[in-house]
């Protein structure tokens, strides 16, 4: 069988079609959708980029790999120690070294191992195919590495090409030639301008006064005509909410066209379609805009399309993690899954919609803040241990059926809920901290920090990466608007959540 993987960075569901929106963002993903199966509740377990694509290819947490951070000690795998064989073959081989033992030729088309140093998610693939650019490259320039790669491999058998797109990612730099295909559509409604108002009073890094990564570090604005300088009212708004979408259905374009490519070969019918992200991205909720700073709902939760010969169309509202992904696509082609993999499979949920999804899901973010969540029923809890510099409650919760946009958070008024989620989270801790003191699942006994839960060794490390040393630069950000007292915030505290907070969080 043949396997295309379709990797489309910061890509959100709900500005896909065949997710419900509005917008025409996604005809050829619709496409792949219309014959496939789609997931509408699967999360990245760890985010964001660096984390999320470990945790994909390894198929294990960021709690047992150790990497849920894009720099300092917790953006690098843990050591197998003693146990490490000369190639990993072992119980912790990666997804695509489990596909190579199947017989499967594999090959990767991403700047990505460069972007971020990231040289162990390489582990596997027969080829790699750096597009230069470091994550700032259009679809027009990744296109052609995929059409070269097709023309001269897509006929043989057994092939495994991970293709990815960064269009939707900020900086919104579609080519302006290509125009606005969102001109004449509104934005969202949801954002209204009263919260658009009260965002303004706060802060926070891309929050709706400091839209762009230079107003956090000091340096000079780049000049990026499809996006405004700050959000100030609806029309800024649907402003940035046009250059996502069009980065959408830009990067769409060019899927259409490896489509196109595929069925002139011969073998569109004879290829499993796989079109996901690395994260979603926050589009104004909780004032983060066109970014991936939080273990929240879209943050993490990201697109899933899978189709192909064998795959029953239909539609999966299972709880489901990305690190469930490779064991399922193994057992699919009907390979061996590894004994160190913390995923699972819902191979069956491809085959026959009986697949079950799991209880509850907890996600990470160690880059921008520092944050575990869980997601469950109609309710995701979030707990934070450090603020990233913005204003975030130790707790936070939201109904996602009522509120998917987390407008409202519910901590005093459902403390049993709380209670529950508080609950899960535990248990989950528990049951991953006793595997990597024991080596079960993907926790590894023999690392030297086995015992050390990597969200805290970031905390221990001072703050999140991106926030080092801005402190200055923001802070005079803050106070050049009119942040006086946000500024002292900034310069006096650490941001670190203090137990005593999220014991009064709790108990209120």
């Amino acid at each position: 069988m043949r396997i295309l993987y379709i990797d489309c960075d910061s890509l959100r569901p709900d500005h896909l079609g065949c997710y419900g929106y509005d917008r025409n963002t996604s005809p050829n993903i619709d496409r792949i959708a219309e014959g496939g199966r789609r997931f509408v509740n699967y999360y990245a377990s760890d985010v964001p980029c660096l984390p999320s694509r470990t945790a994909l290819f390894t198929g294990r947490f960021g709690i047992h790999t150790g990497v849920v951070n894009h720099g300092g000690a917790a953006a690098d795998l843990r050591s197998q120690g003693a146990g490490r064989d000369e190639a990993n073959t072992g119980a912790y081989r990666t997804w695509m070294t489990a596909l190579r033992n199947r017989e499967y030729h594999t090959a990767f088309i991403s700047p990505f191992p460069q972007r971020h140093a990231a040289w162990h998610v390489l582990d596997g693939f027969n080829e790699w195919h750096d597009t230069k650019g470091g994550g700032t490259e259009r679809a027009e320039v990744v296109y052609p590495y995929a059409e070269k790669w097709l023309e001269g491999h897509a006929e043989e058998d057994d092939w495994y090409l991970h293709v990815n797109f960064w269009d939707p990612h900020t900086n919104y730099d579609t080519p302006q030639e290509y125009g606005n295909p969102f001109e004449d559509d509104p934005a969202p409604g949801w954002l209204t301008q009263q919260r658009i108002d009260e965002q303004r009073e706060s802060y926070g890094p891309h929050s709706a006064r400091d839209l762009h990564h230079e107003y956090m570090t000091g340096r000079e604005l780049d000049d990026l005509p499809r996006t405004p300088d700050e959000i100030r009212d609806r029309e800024t708004f649907k402003q940035w909410i046009d250059g996502y979408d069009t980065g959408i259905r830009y990067m769409d374009d060019h899927i259409g066209r490896i489509l196109d490519l595929l069925e002139e070969k011969g073998v569109l019918e004879e290829t499993l379609l796989i079109v996901t992200a690395d994260h979603g991205e926050n589009q104004g909720e909780l004032n983060v805009y066109g970014d991936h700073q939080l273990a929240d709902e879209w943050t993490c939760r990201v697109p899933l399309i899978v189709s192909g010969p064998g795959v029953k169309p239909g539609v999966d509202d299972g709880l489901h993690y990305n690190i469930d992904l490779a064991p399922t696509v193994v057992e699919f082609v009907g390979g061996d899954v590894p004994a160190g993999w913390d995923g699972r499979s819902f191979a069956d949920s491809l085959t026959d919609c009986d697949g079950a999804g799991r209880e509850f899901l907890v996600l990470s973010q160690g880059t921008w803040t520092c944050q575990r969540s869980v997601r469950w029923d109609d309710w995701l809890l979030i707990q934070t241990y450090h603020d990233g510099w913005r204003e975030f409650s130790p707790l936070a919760l939201f109904n996602l059926t009522t509120d998917p946009h987390e407008t409202t958070n519910l901590v005093v008024e459902r403390p049993r809920v709380v209670d529950r989620g508080l609950s899960l989270l535990q248990r989950w801790y528990s049951a991953r901290m006793i595997e990597n003191a024991t080596g079960d699942a993907g926790g590894i006994s023999e690392a030297s920090d086995a015992l050390v839960d990597p969200l805290l060794a970031v905390v221990r490390e001072g703050q999140p990466f991106y926030q080092r040393g801005n402190r200055a630069a923001y802070a005079a950000r803050l106070r050049e608007t009119g942040r006086d007292a946000h500024a002292e915030t900034l310069e006096h505290e650490t941001g670190v959540v203090e137990s005593e907070d999220l014991l009064a969080a709790h108990v209120r």
